[in-house]
């Protein structure tokens, strides 16, 4: 049998995904975290991205998109603390293709730099999910 870590990823509205993972990778903030069993323990913001959980004796993964957030890892424990979570399954193409087009419009037409900051955020959010769904497209 093969070593495990119990994973959690949690939104502020719900719980996405509690289970036990052989593997978990997630977009840190310097980059690609990998994760396994006994990893050593960290606390980290994580970018917006794609969270891929490689589930115990099976061979596909549970893919989850987070628009940031945190992580905390302990030897047998991997929380996710989204500031936003969305399962893989539920990700919409259309609905992200129009965020990034108002991210990009709320750019050009900036009253201040704090709408400037704003909507940089939601378009790197956006263009993250894009990304995120090719990504799951690819693996199907």
């Amino acid at each position: 049998m093969a070593h495990t870590i119990h994973v959690d990823v949690v939104s502020a509205e719900e719980l996405i995904f509690s289970g036990e993972a052989e593997f978990v990778a997630l977009p840190g903030e310097a980059g690609e975290l990998g994760i396994y069993p006994m990893h050593t323990p960290l606390i980290t913001r994580i970018r917006p991205g794609a969270v891929r959980i490689k589930l115990s004796g099976k061979a596909e993964e549970e893919f989850v998109f987070v628009a940031g957030g945190l992580l905390e890892v302990q030897p047998g424990t991997v929380t996710v603390l989204a500031d936003t979570a969305i399962r893989g399954h539920d990700l919409d193409e259309a609905k992200a293709t129009e965020a990034k087009k108002m991210a990009e419009e709320a750019m050009v037409n900036l009253e201040s730099k704090i709408d400037y900051a704003k909507a940089q955020a939601e378009l790197s959010v956006a263009i993250a999910q894009l990304a995120a769904i090719q990504r799951l497209r690819h693996k199907r």
